[in-house]
């Protein structure tokens, strides 16, 4: 077998043993580990979760930021006619 081979070999064992240490975790009890009967809280906090809302607003941002630069792209290049 030739080196590029071997290489290939080495790092699919390394992705599926990485893929079989790195299992999640459970998540938290809401309360904490307390009683439910003593006043459940919602999970994430008094606000309710995460906040996702200025993670879509950068996300929709930096897409229309990629957009911008390649259709200025695409206008720079200059295509010449054959003749």
């Amino acid at each position: 077998m030739n080196r590029n081979k071997i290489k290939q070999i080495y790092a699919a064992i390394l992705f599926i043993a990485g893929s079989l240490y790195a299992q999640a975790q459970n998540p938290p009890h809401p309360n904490g580990g307390v009683e439910p009967g003593s006043g459940n809280t919602v999970v994430g906090g008094q606000q309710g979760g995460a906040p996702i809302g200025s993670g879509t607003i950068l996300m929709i941002g930096m897409a229309g930021l990629y957009a911008v630069r390649k259709t200025m792209g695409l206008r720079s290049k200059k295509t010449e006619k054959p003749v």
